[in-house]
């Protein structure tokens, strides 16, 4: 019955992204509501949310093929079926947010070789082959030698690209708020984070039931969640505090701006409240972590607290501006410093989240059913 409600679910998203990519292609950024100052809105953040669950979910496939714990085993097919997943709906989410989506091919024939963008294009690229690469052999030859070979390729990339993403705004030193050093080590661990919540997700909702080993894979996954969600909120107490502290004016403006401006709902409701706190009380309790539905619940929380956190990221930083008259300078509905997504932004978004569901959806009915290894099935 849940199955069935969420293939529903999944298509009348379909259906609302077909209109939103419509508007997309044959208005562009019209309706868009970011616009020549606030320049990247909720399609990035959603880039870098999938993206993340991707390099995490790699990471969670390493478990099984690479490190060959008996405990995880057979998991590994559903978090690379999940990477692929959210890869695809990542790099689908930055693409309509390009201004001439044709020439995204320019970057691979001519672009800037020590540019962090070009960095992470290629290393997009690669990443996508070895996970495609690695999940043809897990689905048909998981004793294949060469599928080790992968996933330590694979790992190595997953941890770079989600270095790289937080590299890309952590170079910008015209926007304190990113330039922070310590943003390329904390991406590739809340992106552990994600593909941990993923595979939490996963097995609470699809896991095989009569499966012995059920019950510890959700404990262990919980016990990671809970030490994950600490590092996080430890990771936002030291950069907020520091901010403050440091009193520098944009960057005290966007922390104030997330804390306690037009973002504070986003900060404390949906990413800290709902998105770590209640997630933690649950699961660092043994008797609530090992329920099926309630882990999957606490799991898909928490994904969507890292989606919310990837636009709390995003959005303050760009509603600060760069010099104190520029706001004022200027008067036109795209050269404002107050950014939500239009209608049309959602409707892409929620398009793009309506096809993640329904391609894992179709993965785990065809590719990996109860998560069975192929000689159990």
């Amino acid at each position: 019955m849940l199955k069935k409600a969420l293939y529903v679910l999944g298509a009348i998203a379909i259906v609302i992204g077909l209109w939103g990519g419509y508007v997309r292609l044959t208005t562009g950024h019209e309706n868009a509501n970011y616009g020549s100052f606030v320049v990247w809105g909720l399609w990035v953040a959603m880039y870098l949310f999938f993206t993340g669950v991707a390099s995490g979910g790699m990471m969670l496939a390493t478990l099984d093929y690479l490190f060959e714990v008996p405990l995880f085993k057979g998991t590994g097919k559903v978090a690379l079926w999940g990477a692929l997943v959210s890869l695809i709906a990542g790099l689908l989410s930055i693409w309509v947010d390009l201004g001439h989506m044709g020439r995204i091919w320019r970057i691979y024939l001519d672009g800037n070789t020590r540019s962090v963008m070009w960095q992470m294009v290629w290393g997009y690229t690669i990443f996508g082959a070895v996970l495609v690469a690695a999940l043809y052999l897990a689905l048909r030859d998981p004793g294949n030698r060469w599928l080790k070979i992968l996933m330590g390729i694979g790992l190595v990339m997953a941890i770079f690209v989600s270095g790289a993403v937080g590299a890309l705004l952590g170079v910008q030193a015209a926007r304190p708020f990113w330039h922070v050093g310590l943003f390329p080590v904390q991406f590739p661990i809340y992106s552990l984070a994600s593909g941990v919540a993923m595979l939490l997700a996963a097995i609470g909702l699809f896991g095989d039931k009569d499966d012995p080993r059920r019950a510890r894979q959700l404990w262990i996954l919980a016990i990671a969640s809970v030490v994950i969600q600490l590092v996080k909120l430890y990771f936002y107490w030291a950069e907020f505090s520091q901010t403050l502290y440091g009193n520098i004016p944009q960057n005290v403006a966007a922390v104030k701006e997330l804390l306690f401006g037009q973002y504070w709902w986003a900060f404390w409701i949906l990413q800290t409240l709902l998105g770590s706190l209640i997630p933690i009380f649950f699961l660092a309790q043994r008797k609530y972590a090992q329920r099926g539905y309630l882990a999957a619940g606490m799991g898909l929380l928490i994904l969507m607290g890292f989606a919310v956190a990837r636009a709390n990221i995003v959005f303050p930083a760009l509603t600060v501006p760069e010099l104190e008259a520029l706001g004022s300078a200027y008067n036109n509905p795209h050269l404002q410093f107050e950014y939500f997504p239009s209608l049309m932004e959602w409707a892409v978004t929620v398009g793009t989240v309506g096809l993640a569901t329904l391609g894992y959806l179709i993965g785990q009915d065809f590719l990996f059913p109860a998560f069975r290894e192929p000689s159990q099935a």
